[in-house]
């Protein structure tokens, strides 16, 4: 095999496996799915957000994405208002409840990550590991904007 492959395989099963610790870690201490906490960091920065943007930086369907906002709206989480100028349009903002939630699930999450990713690195490690994903990051970007 190709050690370029192996490697490749390693970082995505390294990000799946940690992903689902979170994951884990979440449900288990706060009581919500990872998809949850997305919405909510998403929310925490933008203010509000558009269904359709929720759906698009999730990659989640519309269908999949309007299930996850009525459970997070009937949970308090969240609440939905018209878009301002679309009728049709539905806009999505944190509640108080979302915001303390968010908050709970910030410190769950920065311990979880403490243990299971800079923990094991060490500083440099992480350093280095976040600088060469960088790179790539802007490498994709690039290619991606070329194909449009």
């Amino acid at each position: 095999m190709d050690p370029v492959v192996h490697e490749f395989g390693t970082l995505l099963g390294a990000a799946a496996l940690l992903e689902r610790i979170a994951g884990r870690e979440l449900e288990r201490r706060c009581g919500i799915r990872h998809p949850v906490f997305e919405v909510l960091l998403r929310l925490s920065e933008a203010g509000e957000a558009s269904m359709s943007d929720l759906a698009g930086d999730l990659i989640l369907t519309s269908g999949g994405m309007t299930r996850l906002v009525d459970r997070m709206e009937a949970a308090g989480l969240v609440r939905r208002h018209a878009a301002a100028g679309d009728r049709r349009g539905r806009v999505v903002a944190l509640t108080e409840a979302g915001r303390a939630k968010l908050g709970e699930a910030l410190a769950v999450h920065a311990e979880t990550l403490d243990r299971h990713f800079s923990g094991p690195l060490g500083a440099e490690g992480r350093r280095r590991l976040v600088e060469g994903l960088g790179v790539l990051r802007e490498h994709a970007r690039e290619e991606l904007g070329a194909l449009r």
